[in-house]
């Protein structure tokens, strides 16, 4: 009877990997493309929070309105940051409108006046308040109240001598004046008024600190040069 030898299986040589994928790829080359597909994601993703942001953004800004054709651009006299106030001198501007030149002016230089004196009382109250708060003194609120009388005492008497740093008149189609003014007062004037009326009343002049009420003084004035 004839023998038939069983057929040999081939042998895995040596330099062949142990571990083979059924696509025939071995583990490391498995490994880069997964690391490949890894960085790919992450950039990926990357890119959709950047596109995610940048949407927001254009979401949250608004457009300002279209102006319309013919439209022609109105030029308000002394709206200039130089007429403005700062660390130096409060200002203000203000127009008066009248049939009669000088009563239009009139009118202006009032509005003008009173706008500054309510920019000063409202500055100084501020003053006061931030003074009379770092300092050690008896019966506070009084203080204040009398502090503040004092003030707007020197304001009105200070408002009689503004400085007028601008006007401009304009005809109107109907025969009136629209007369535009700008004042201005220094601020080194209204404490050198407060030094002397202060220094005269006994009361203030014992917790009056000219050197720290300045420097709380500088420090509020200062603000108007981020408005």
């Amino acid at each position: 009877m004839l023998e038939f030898s069983k057929a040999k299986q081939p042998r895995t040589s040596a330099l062949e990997p142990k571990t083979m994928r059924k696509n025939g790829e071995s583990p490391k080359i498995l490994k880069s493309r997964g690391n490949k597909k890894r960085v790919i994601t992450f950039f990926t993703t990357i890119m959709a929070v950047v596109m995610l942001f940048a949407v927001a953004g254009c979401k949250g800004k608004k457009s300002l309105p279209s102006v319309q054709a013919g439209s022609t651009e109105i030029v308000v006299p002394f709206s200039g940051k130089e007429y403005k106030s700062d660390a130096n001198f409060f200002r203000a501007t203000q127009l008066g409108k009248s049939p009669d030149l000088s009563a239009a002016k009139r009118i202006a230089l009032l509005n003008a006046k009173t706008e500054l004196g309510g920019l000063i009382e409202t500055t100084m109250k501020a003053v006061t308040s931030s003074y009379t708060n770092q300092r050690t003194i008896d019966d506070r609120q009084e203080y204040a109240s009398k502090f503040e009388e004092e003030t707007r005492a020197i304001v009105n008497q200070k408002l009689n001598d503004v400085t007028i740093i601008g006007e401009r008149v304009f005809k109107e189609n109907n025969g009136g004046y629209t007369y535009y003014i700008a004042v201005e007062m220094s601020k080194d004037a209204l404490l050198q008024n407060m030094n002397s009326r202060i220094s005269k009343d006994e009361r203030l002049k014992l917790d009056f600190d000219q050197y720290q009420f300045r420097k709380v003084f500088d420090e509020e004035m200062k603000k108007f040069e981020n408005q």
